[in-house]
């Protein structure tokens, strides 16, 4: 994400000099001094100390917006000191309107649309990278890192303090930052490169003591230094997190089930640690991690064949996850149209459920199974940081546990394993160029399993090893042009009926009949690939570019430890843009662009070609209207029959459109609409949202959405059948699915003060969906389909709900039987966390999570009874207390 676009800004402290409406036109000094302090800094967001009327002023701050290069509308004046321990800054942020100030109170890193001040700081001086740290005229907090120049991650959360008020002039704040929250060389004189921003909520206005034109790119190599700082030691750095859990979860008895008697008591003990080695690696290290208190992935109605990729959530995979960030620098912008980019390392892998089959009861016999909901962690090791001055890296190891389940089948009680023992190892090491023009880095990953049961070995895989390549060029002094590319190669072993079923799996679909290329190969016990991307981008000036070329081989696959869509594809495309970033009469922004994009599979079929334009405009108001138009021709189809034969997709148009309100505003809203039109499909959806803030430390968001998809050609089942000679043995059936769907996220964040909030969540779900017109592909590399009971044959229900097809050729004994597809699903889950920062970095967390879901066969969408059946479905509860300490050694 772009700095320039969503910063969390912060708060500024400084002296009482005399008011000043604006800063003086003088350009911003090229160098920061910081002063020693003499004797101990007290930090109350005051000004009080002494120490901050010796300290030198830094003032020449100029704006990026509303109206780039000019003065500000308020003074600002900061200062900077440091003693042997931290740094401190100060900053005096003038308002001829103090009243006028926005200070809302929210949790860590929350966006609250407040006046804020963030200081931003580069201590390895490498142009590259960085820390930013922030305050918001309520006293709320935000920190993170900074890469690639251009972009910052705030899932870094350091042990630091910052404070802010307000008086008659305005509103100031202190920050104090330890030496052992950075990461810096030893020197005895140090450079570090700073900057700073202030935001002015009620005006949309962003102050930099040095900008990044909205029509250009870079921001840390703008940095001014930081100099004074001398005869400092990098602490040694040890921070132990120990925690102590209490799980109790309740969920309804099962009748006959003896492993669900209603009730299950979890306590557990576990603990994290960080632990410098030197002064630029980190060690992170948890053992018996337990993540209760992360909020509940949404629900889905998922009729793809692609799985649902989740965000990860929790705090160890998530912090400084961006280190591990692969094919993506130099450029600040990468497009993409039907290109699903292979991430080699997915850390939702770590702990997923369990991957083996549970057997079922036979001839009607009933059968219950008690299986782990994850693969539990039994501890993990990370480590980042820089070697050298260039070289930045990053390691990951974690163990999971060997998981068994207890199944019961008619009394007869047994265990089955149902995850190996597996080790996963990533590495990842970049090294930067001076001034950042070049960068050239790789990365690998491996997952190795033990198995006890040999059976097993048929549902996962043994091994998997993948390793890839990384770099960018500038190509011109003014970094106006750059490449940016990456290759990787993969390798995945198994049994041969396990790599039979990877080859099958909807990522690969070798069984497809008339591929030409590929063929499942029955008796391999590996499968390998490659893949590889390059994109070219002009992005600086109004006018910018952005094409791309990728290759992913059939055989490419880091699904062990990574996330892959689709594989044997060829993809590109083609766009430029223009932006217009001085206000005008009209507006304050505006973007044009466009692209042309291409597809081919493995043996040269168009899959997905097109046109695409959109537009992004800001008004005098901050309102914003964007939109974007595509139109596909007709292409071939190689995924529709999940691994059956080659059809057509006719042609279509795509259209989105969206409106934003002012954010200023204490109620915010958000409209996003689109539709999707081709030969039958009519599918569309609606998305309102809307921000409520009744008081300045409540906040509450609504955000419904509403969809149709109105679809002829619904995958149902593919059915074996000789005598379908046309469709290589196989009837691959389909029907016309009407499906609605209506959901919401519902969340109200509650912040008391800065160290203590409490967050509730829900989000219920509605998806019905109705077949008809049952129908089969009537030949391949068409758009032709049999209508059952119109085009040929007869199509009965039964009572039970089961299709019967009969007859389906010219033999009457032949039939072909489905199940009632129809779904009518309702789903409500939902948590509520108090989060209480009792010592700083020390906190408790209060969790319960409910969630009740229902499915019926109903086929039509009715929204009462549908509600009645959400609240009236039985609910599994969880309830958790976490107890950690940090403990700064």
């Amino acid at each position: 994400m772009l700095l320039a676009l969503i910063w969390l800004g912060g708060a500024a402290a400084g002296p009482q000099p005399a008011r000043v409406v604006a800063d003086s036109p003088a350009a911003a000094p090229q160098r920061v001094r910081a002063v020693r302090a003499a004797h101990p800094v007290s930090l109350d967001g005051t000004l009080s100390d002494s120490l901050w009327r010796n300290a030198e002023r830094v003032t020449g701050f100029l704006q990026r917006d509303p109206n780039e290069g000019t003065v500000p509308s308020e003074s600002t004046v900061v200062y900077v000191a440091y003693d042997d321990g931290a740094l401190y800054i100060a900053a005096r942020l003038y308002d001829v309107h103090p009243d006028s100030i926005v200070g809302r109170l929210g949790r860590r890193d929350a966006v609250t649309n407040s006046d804020q001040f963030t200081v931003f700081i580069d201590p390895y001086h490498d142009h590259r990278s960085g820390y930013y740290f922030g305050v918001d005229a309520a006293g709320t907090l935000s920190d993170g890192t900074l890469y690639n120049d251009d972009w910052n991650d705030n899932t870094w959360d350091g042990v630091w303090q910052g404070k802010a008020s307000r008086d008659a002039l305005g509103w100031i704040a202190e920050f104090r930052i330890p030496y052992s929250q950075l990461r810096f060389m030893q020197r005895r004189e140090y450079v570090w490169g700073i900057n700073f921003r202030r935001d002015i909520a009620r005006k949309n206005e962003k102050d930099y003591l040095v900008y990044t034109p909205k029509n250009a790119s870079g921001f840390v190599s703008r940095f001014v230094d930081l100099v004074g700082i001398e005869r400092v030691t990098p602490p040694r750095r040890i921070e132990i997190l120990p925690y102590t859990t209490g799980k109790a979860e309740f969920a309804p008895r099962t009748p006959g089930n003896p492993f669900a008697d209603g009730s299950r008591l979890a306590p557990g003990i576990g603990g994290d640690a960080r632990i410098g080695l030197g002064p630029n690696l980190t060690l992170n290290a948890t053992v018996n991690p337990d993540f209760g208190q992360v909020e509940v992935d949404p629900a889905v109605v998922n009729l793809s064949d692609v799985e649902t990729f989740f965000q990860e959530r929790r705090p160890f995979f998530v912090e400084g996850s961006s280190i591990f960030d692969f094919g993506h620098g130099g450029a600040t912008n990468y497009w993409g149209f039907n290109w699903g980019e292979p991430k080699f390392f997915y850390s939702r892998r770590l702990g997923r459920a369990p991957q083996g089959t549970v057997p079922e009861g036979a001839n009607g016999d009933s059968s219950f199974a008690d299986v782990p909901p994850g693969a539990h962690i039994l501890g993990a090791l990370k480590l980042t940081g820089k070697v050298g001055s260039s070289w930045n890296v990053g390691a990951l190891s974690a163990v999971t546990a060997r998981e068994t389940g207890r199944i019961d089948t008619s009394g007869v009680l047994f265990r089955k394993e149902v995850e190996p023992l597996a080790y996963y190892g990533v590495f990842r090491a970049q090294k930067e160029f001076p001034e950042g023009r070049r960068g050239l880095g790789f990365m690998s990953t491996v997952a190795a399993r033990g198995f006890r049961d040999p059976s097993l070995k048929d549902d996962v895989n043994g091994s998997a090893l993948a390793f890839g390549t990384d770099g960018w060029a500038f190509l011109d002094r003014e970094k106006d042009w750059v490449v940016t590319g990456w290759a990787g190669v993969t390798r995945v072993t198994g049994d041969p009926a396990r790599i039979t079923a990877v080859q099958e799996d909807p990522r690969h679909y070798f069984q497809q009949p008339d591929a030409e290329r590929v063929r499942v190969d029955s008796a391999a016990t590996s499968l390998d690939g490659w893949a590889a991307r390059v994109y070219v981008n002009k992005q600086r000036g109004d006018w910018y570019s952005n094409s791309a070329i990728g290759v992913i081989s059939p055989g490419f696959d880091v699904h062990d430890l990574g996330f892959l869509s689709r594989t044997g594809i060829v993809n590109m495309h083609v766009g430029a843009g223009h932006q217009w970033t001085r206000t005008s009469k009209t507006f304050r922004y505006a973007e044009l662009g466009g692209a042309l994009f291409r597809s081919y599979d493995w043996d040269g079929n168009v899959n997905w070609t097109g046109v695409y334009h959109f537009g992004d405009f800001r008004l005098l108001n901050y309102q914003v209207f964007n939109w974007d138009i595509a139109y596909n021709p007709w292409t071939v189809n190689n995924r529709r029959t999940r691994g059956g034969p080659l059809t057509l997709n006719p042609p279509g148009y795509q259209l989105d459109l969206g409106w934003q309100s002012d954010a200023r505003r204490p109620v915010t809203m958000n409209v996003s609409w689109g539709t999707y039109q081709a030969r039958s499909d009519r599918n569309w959806y609606f998305m309102p949202s809307v921000d409520l803030r009744p008081k300045s430390n409540v906040l509450v968001n609504i955000g419904p959405m509403v969809s149709h998809e109105l679809t002829p050609v619904q995958y149902v089942g593919t059915f074996t059948d000789p005598s379908a000679t046309a469709t290589f043995g196989n009837r691959y059936v389909f029907g016309t699915l009407r499906q609605t769907e209506v959901s919401a996220g519902i969340r109200l964040n509650w912040t008391y003060s800065p160290t203590l909030s409490l967050q509730l969540y829900a989000q219920p779900l509605i998806s019905a969906g109705r077949y008809t017109d049952f129908k089969e592909v009537a030949r391949p590399r068409t758009f032709d389909f049999t209508v059952y009971g119109r085009d040929g044959g007869t199509i009965t229900r039964g009572s039970d709900g089961t299709y019967v097809v009969h007859p389906i050729t010219g033999n009457t004994t032949d039939s072909l039987t489905f199940s009632d597809p129809n779904f009518n699903f309702v789903s409500l889950r939902g948590n509520a966390v108090l989060r209480w920062e009792y010592l700083p970095g020390s906190t408790i967390f209060l969790v319960w999570t409910q969630s009740r879901s229902d499915n019926a066969t109903l086929g039509d969408f009715q929204f009462g009874p549908s509600v009645s059946r959400m609240f009236g479905a039985r609910a599994d509860n969880i309830f958790l207390v976490k107890l950690s300490y940090w403990w700064n050694p």
